[in-house]
């Protein structure tokens, strides 16, 4: 019924989401100018409610603001408008209001427990702590301090302590679902992933159509290597949700490791179609059709993930790995000059562009960029191998042969880098030294001795190689 209806019944008026709310606090407020605020506050309380949902929060503060100037001693009304600034986000005041509605109901766990909400918002996580304690030495049965002392915990990610309070919540009301939820976000922080898997499917006997509830569980199921179940979850997700972008893209992953390509593509396509800026499903789409060889589509997609995010170090070093295996260097060096000026405490573009300069016949350049990712990473065997194999192509043989040593340092069973040793000492007459870098690669892989036949066919002949295939 309308507030300008003859027959105004304050008790029987609830708000009808047929009505249009904005004509129903015109008229309230019409009658509230014509006839005064006694007569219909149970509506105007009912109507505050309504303004909240739907984020009317200015008339929501005018009709509190109303019922507090006749009724300034009513505690709930303070515990209302101290809501109302917790919605709006201003916590101070929500603080002040619920502080009020306390000293005149020092006892109302509902109003320790709302401050204890803004308390946290606050970061004042003692402060909200003890909220929740008195409202428990206030009511020692309530289940709602309980489970918010149980979030208070696990959003300081002290789960173990978090379970405490959520597993006691349960044992006050079995049927508080959204404790079961949590029980399991829990366990599964704390790894212990058949507890949690539990914990979600006696969430999901009370609500089914829960999708954040499928989702959990396939996140779970994944981390239990169980990949055809978690799929299973995520159906149901967006079975429920078919906007459920993160499913999506989690049962994408989930395909993609169990080598259904196709599949995993159309699910991180839908995945994107819901979020035109997931630059996460774009570069899973390259990353699959680089892994299919689909170089075309690779770099598509990769060029589709750059554009949502231009700081997407990951994509460039991608892409600049696709134009390199297109035979499109510069395009791939100009990607991974981009890499490293987004990330210069990585190796792997340092390491990638000293390949690339290297196969482009730049070999001091390719030297420089090595040893850039050296400095990062200074025991990275494949990389000081790749240096020492440049400065032999160089003609620098001290380099190389220090080069070679690191990487004996690193991997003293490495025949090739003996070998590569035993060529230095053959170039600076070094033949001892070239003999027992030889004698310790044969030992490690004697299949070195054709390689080296093949190379030095003059010395195959000779007595003193024929003292080495003697005495290995």
């Amino acid at each position: 019924m309308s507030f300008l209806d003859s027959s105004f019944d304050d008790e029987n008026y609830f708000y009808d989401q047929s009505k249009n709310i904005d004509d129903e606090i015109r008229k309230c407020k019409e009658h509230i100018l014509a006839s005064g605020i006694y007569d219909c506050t149970e509506s105007v309380e009912d109507l505050i409610q309504v303004c909240i949902e739907k984020e009317k929060f200015n008339d929501a503060f005018y009709f509190i603001n109303l019922l507090l100037e006749t009724f300034p001693y009513n505690s709930e009304y303070w515990l209302q408008k101290g809501n109302i600034f917790n919605a709006v986000g201003n916590f101070e005041e929500a603080i002040n209001c619920f502080n009020k509605s306390l000293s005149l109901n020092p006892a109302d766990s509902e109003a320790l427990i709302d401050r204890a909400a803004s308390e946290e918002n606050l970061g004042l996580f003692e402060e909200s702590k003890n909220s929740f304690e008195t409202a428990l030495s206030n009511d020692p049965n309530n289940e709602e301090a309980t489970y918010g002392l149980g979030m208070l915990y696990q959003r300081q990610e002290n789960f173990q302590q978090a379970l405490v309070y959520f597993l006691k919540t349960i044992e006050l009301d079995p049927e508080f679902s959204e404790a079961y939820y949590e029980i399991g976000f829990s366990y599964e922080n704390l790894n212990n992933f058949l507890k949690a898997l539990e914990s979600y499917d006696k969430f999901l006997e009370f609500e089914p159509y829960n999708p954040n509830g499928w989702y959990n569980r396939g996140i779970v199921l994944v981390k239990m290597n169980k990949l055809e179940k978690a799929i299973e979850s995520y159906d149901l997700a967006v079975a429920i949700k078919d906007d459920f972008a993160s499913a999506w893209f989690n049962k994408g992953n989930a395909l993609a490791d169990l080598g259904r390509f196709e599949s995993a593509i159309a699910a991180f396509k839908k995945s994107l179609d819901i979020d035109k800026y997931d630059e996460a499903s774009s570069y899973n789409i390259a990353n699959i059709y680089e892994e299919l060889g689909d170089l075309i589509n690779a770099i598509k997609y990769y060029t589709e993930a750059i554009k949502i995010n231009d700081q997407y170090y990951e994509a460039y070093l991608a892409r600049g790995f696709c134009y390199d295996s297109s035979g499109k260097y510069h395009l791939a060096l100009k990607d991974f000059n981009k890499a490293i000026s987004l990330s210069q405490d990585n190796a792997e573009a340092w390491y990638a562009k000293a390949d690339l300069e290297y196969s482009l016949g730049q070999l001091q350049e390719a030297v420089e960029s090595y040893k850039a990712a050296l400095n990062i990473e200074p025991d990275n065997f494949e990389i000081w191998f790749n240096l020492a194999e440049t400065f032999l192509e160089m003609g620098n043989w001290l380099e190389a042969m220090n080069a070679y040593n690191e990487c004996i340092r690193i991997n003293p069973l490495d025949a090739a880098s003996f070998y590569g040793k035993a060529k230095i000492n053959f170039i600076l007459s070094k033949t001892q030294d070239a003999v027992d870098c030889l004698k310790s690669a044969f030992a490690i892989d004697p299949s070195i001795k054709t390689e080296f036949a093949k190379e030095y066919p003059e010395i195959k002949s000779s007595k003193l190689f024929k003292k080495l295939l003697g005495e290995i």
